[in-house]
């Protein structure tokens, strides 16, 4: 099952899903967005959305500091929702798109992703 598959379910709005789907195909797949918050300082929050645990919470301040304020402008715009919307929107979706798509607590393959 692919990750968008996975999340398309009716769990996230029609513009969330627009703007997560628009942002990790623009990152190159979900190995690349987890990495990206990885390596942006939010490892243990990405962790815990690709675990079987419990997810823990990130803010809109806090996504738009793991994409940057450009990507994030960029995505807003492509994806015609207001940045602050946008921001808010990948704090409360992500980590459900991101959980969702990983239900055994692991990546789904490259072909699959």
């Amino acid at each position: 099952m692919s990750w968008f598959k996975a999340i398309a379910g009716g769990v996230i709005g029609a513009e969330a899903l627009s703007l997560i789907k628009e942002y990790v195909e623009k990152q190159g797949g979900l190995d690349a967005v987890v990495k990206n918050f990885q390596e942006g300082g939010f490892k243990r929050q990405v962790d815990s959305w690709v675990s079987t645990g419990k997810n823990e919470a990130i803010n809109a301040i806090e996504v738009g500091q793991a994409i940057g304020v450009e990507k994030l402008k960029k995505l807003a715009e492509a994806t015609g929702v207001d940045y602050d919307k946008a921001r808010d929107l990948l704090a409360e979706y992500l980590p459900i798109a991101i959980d969702k798509s990983t239900p055994e607590g692991k990546l789904p393959p490259k072909d699959q992703a």
